[in-house]
């Protein structure tokens, strides 16, 4: 039985970038909720034991964490978790905004009424997260609603642009979201958001997106000096 080479050699690849990718994602995923510390030093090998892999998936999951800016090789220490920026933040910040007033007011002109149901029950169950003190489901579905309002306003190429840069404000977010009272007031701001979209609203739909936005700068002063060593 004659073996064939390239299927093979096509099939390795593919595990190899199948295993870089989930470890990719695992490893972004606990970063942004800092469930990995600001800071914190990661190995090659110990990433491979903990997901039973080479090294090879997990050094190309460390180059496309490096590439989004939330790992750098440092002399001396090796791979390092960067620590929170608020230059960073600030810049993902301006570039989400830009684009989410763009999308709502896109939204107030068509929206799919099958993703504003979507959108209505994303809040209620971000309501539920807040009686729980459920910070990490809460921050998922708050993307899930601001990726709904994208979809429903046909907007989604617009959120794979978003999504490149917010890295960095999420971190910060997960960051706030553990100060008490902090996580109520953003489900009442979803609720004016989409309100203003159903109502075909734009300047009401923006001026709550944009004070929505804003609230990771009132924050972000107070947060910074109470944290100091997870901060650059």
């Amino acid at each position: 039985m004659m073996l064939d080479l390239a299927n093979l050699q096509s099939g390795s690849a593919r595990a190899v970038e199948s295993a870089a990718a989930r470890i990719e994602r695992e490893l972004r995923t606990q970063i942004i909720d800092l469930t990995i510390k600001p800071g914190e030093r990661l190995s090659e090998t110990e990433i491979g034991d903990r997901f039973h892999v080479s090294r090879q998936p997990v050094r190309e999951a460390f180059i496309a964490l490096m590439r989004a800016g939330l790992l750098d090789v440092q002399p001396q220490r090796g791979t390092i978790v960067v620590k929170l920026s608020v230059r960073r933040m600030l810049d993902a910040r301006f570039i989400r905004e830009a684009l989410e007033l763009a999308i709502v007011r896109r939204a107030c002109e068509r929206f799919d009424p099958h993703y504003r149901d979507r959108a209505s029950a994303l809040i209620e169950a971000q309501a539920r997260a807040v009686e729980a003190d459920d910070h990490r489901t809460f921050q998922k579905l708050d993307t899930l609603f601001h990726v709904t309002l994208a979809e429903g306003a046909g907007c989604l190429a617009a959120w794979g642009a978003i999504e490149q840069q917010k890295a960095h404000m999420d971190r910060v977010c997960a960051l706030t979201l553990h100060s008490a009272g902090t996580m109520g007031p953003l489900v009442e701001q979803h609720r004016a958001i989409l309100a203003a979209v159903e109502a075909g609203d734009a300047e009401a739909a923006v001026a709550a997106m944009t004070h929505h936005l804003n609230e990771i700068l009132r924050a972000v002063a107070g947060i910074e000096l109470q944290f100091a060593d997870l901060f650059e």
